[in-house]
């Protein structure tokens, strides 16, 4: 297991002689998500013992790119770090101070793969960014190689929407927070749903973020692992055979997040991610009693019975029109 210092970030990159991609590896953005640590830890090892060779171009891992809050084994440090993600000219916390050396970095790369895991049971799977668009949330022309990595990475189950989903939330909460606290929820912000990935976007290039299942699952790592195999491979960076597309997906898309709003507020049933959900069926309680009902049919993604008052509680996903392009 790799030390830690919470006033340090262990970047590991490797650059080939031969020219190619640049890829960037995250784990650990979240302190208490450690399959994708583990997973990189792996492939340093293999790297390090010749069992893995990176033959053309470049691959940056960072194992730990949140140090603080991966000490305390917690979320966050101070705060969310996949949030509001952005160069802070006056740094006010952990966050920001990471974000300030992880932002150029990303900058530099063509790829990035954000290997995350959640709190509920549930299997993996990948979140990928908009179709290509010159709007002004998330203007963006790497749909199709995203895509194309997003089927080669191993799930089954694929889910876009993220931001646009988060943007709707975050003009709902603001409606509801007084405006004398505006400048003091960080969450209220428009930028709130930026994390790694859309900073990697903004800046040009392309990024998946992969849930490589429940934090405490065995199995975590090694999809973790395969995963950034399978990357390497697709993108040239290895000799490996290129992984085939899956024909199989399930492909999602967020339509709304809810927040828990009161200590009280309660879920239903202990939701795992994808539950199915029919129209009208309660999927919460609210403290002074009102039902939170399924407005159409659907699936639950990252419930979290332990959301503080005022964050995101559960989100609510459909299934895509859209058709991915292998």
């Amino acid at each position: 297991m790799l030390p830690t210092d919470s006033e340090t970030l262990r970047i590991h990159c490797v650059r080939a002689l031969q020219p190619g991609p640049r890829l960037i590896v995250l784990g650990a953005v979240h302190g208490n998500e450690t399959a994708g640590t583990r997973a990189i830890e792996r492939v340093l090892g293999e790297i390090d013992s010749g069992v893995l060779r990176i033959v053309r171009g470049t691959v940056t891992f960072i194992p730990i790119t949140n140090p603080l809050a991966y000490q305390n084994a917690q979320r966050i440090g101070e705060r969310n770090l996949n949030r509001n993600l952005r160069p802070n000219p006056e740094p006010r916390d952990n966050e920001d101070r990471i974000a300030n050396v992880l932002c150029p970095l990303l900058a530099q790369h063509d790829v990035l793969l954000d290997l995350h895991s959640f709190h509920s049971p549930g299997e993996a799977f990948a979140m990928l960014g908009p179709s290509d668009n010159t709007g002004a949330l998330e203007a963006f022309a790497h749909a199709q190689r995203e895509e194309a990595l997003a089927l080669r990475l191993g799930p089954r189950r694929i889910v876009e929407g993220w931001l646009a989903t988060y943007a709707v939330g975050v003009k709902e909460r603001l409606q509801r927070t007084p405006p004398t606290e505006h400048h003091q929820l960080l969450n209220t912000d428009p930028s709130y749903g930026v994390g790694t990935t859309e900073y990697m976007r903004s800046q040009g290039g392309y990024a998946i973020t992969l849930e490589c299942g429940q934090h405490t699952d065995p199995r975590a790592p090694e999809v973790g692992r395969q995963a950034i195999h399978n990357a390497l491979a697709h993108l040239g960076l290895t000799e490996e055979a290129p992984p085939t597309a899956r024909g199989d997906i399930e492909f999602l898309k967020l339509s709304e997040v809810v927040d828990r709003l009161h200590a009280d507020d309660s879920l239903s049933r202990p939701w795992v991610s994808y539950d199915p959900v029919k129209v009208g069926d309660v999927i919460a309680t609210r403290a002074d009693g009102t039902q939170v009902k399924a407005r159409e049919d659907g699936f639950i993604v990252f419930p979290n019975p332990a959301a503080v008052a005022g964050n995101e509680w559960f989100y609510f996903a459909r299934r895509s029109p859209r058709v991915l392009r292998a």
